[in-house]
């Protein structure tokens, strides 16, 4: 019932307000704006496939519910590949959600992270008891997953006492959010060799998200916007710290099996 008020409270103002549709419609095109004036050179990212990135990707995706608000399959894919790679993967995430990417992760990796507001900041948001139930229900029955509750913007990072091979930027993706994550995940959680995933880079694989782009450029020193990449075929940016070779294969197909389990 909330969200349906605060729509009907939305539609209500557009009606009266009716520019307010523009402002809607063109808050894209004004972050587009600032991000090509700020960064002249680089309107986006160059894009690289999973088999450029990974070598070759073949992954089962389970759990997946196929609802509201969660990753692409490939999404998923992409971090369970990236964390089966690298030897006793350590994983950390910002923003758990119904706990799909990190349950998934954890098959493959030695241990996980994720990090998720407290319940009672979600209900200080407006929250609803059966929305905020959603979080974590299918992950935090996982034993190597250690489910943190925080706000990224007043959390302790140093606290955490250790580095992370893997890192999943996925909270607050308003540019303030964004900027706040990336900041602090690279001045406290990473080593030379860590690999960062931010998702919602992009509304789908075609569209680039121009608010959550800005805050990944201007959270990174530009010595390491070299670095960054938009996976094909997904919604994610990634920080890859070591040489990768981009649009070698071309555009890529994929073969998909879908399979109800409960």
């Amino acid at each position: 019932m909330n969200k349906i008020r605060k729509s009907l409270k939305a539609l209500g103002l557009i009606v009266s307000k009716p520019y307010l549709l523009n402002l809607i419609l063109d808050e894209n095109g004004i972050w587009e704006k600032y991000a090509r004036n700020s960064y002249p050179g680089l309107p986006f990212l160059k894009q690289i496939n999973l088999t450029d990135l990974l070598g070759s990707f073949n992954e089962t995706i389970a759990p997946y519910e196929y609802l509201d608000g969660g990753s692409l399959p490939t999404d998923i894919g992409l971090l369970k590949a990236l964390a089966r790679q690298i030897p006793n993967c350590a994983f950390f995430e910002i923003g758990t959600w119904r706990g799909e990417n990190v349950a998934n992760v954890s098959q493959v990796a030695e241990s996980c992270i994720t990090m998720d507001l407290p319940d009672a900041e979600k209900v200080n948001l407006g929250m609803t008891d059966e929305y905020i139930s959603q979080h974590a229900a299918l992950s935090r029955h996982i034993p190597n997953i250690i489910h943190l509750k925080a706000n990224s913007l007043t959390f302790d990072f140093n606290s955490l006492g250790k580095k992370f091979d893997l890192v999943f930027i996925d909270g607050d993706h308003h540019y303030k959010g964004v900027l706040n994550d990336t900041q602090k995940v690279f001045a406290h959680l990473i080593h030379e060799n860590t690999v960062i995933v931010w998702h919602d880079y992009a509304f789908n694989p075609e569209k680039v998200r121009y608010e959550v782009f800005s805050a990944i450029l201007d959270g990174l020193p530009e010595s390491h916007h070299s670095r960054l990449f938009h996976v094909a075929n997904t919604l994610c940016a990634i920080y890859f710290p070591k040489p990768a070779v981009t649009n070698k294969s071309g555009n890529l197909s994929f073969e998909v099996t879908v399979k109800a389990v409960g």
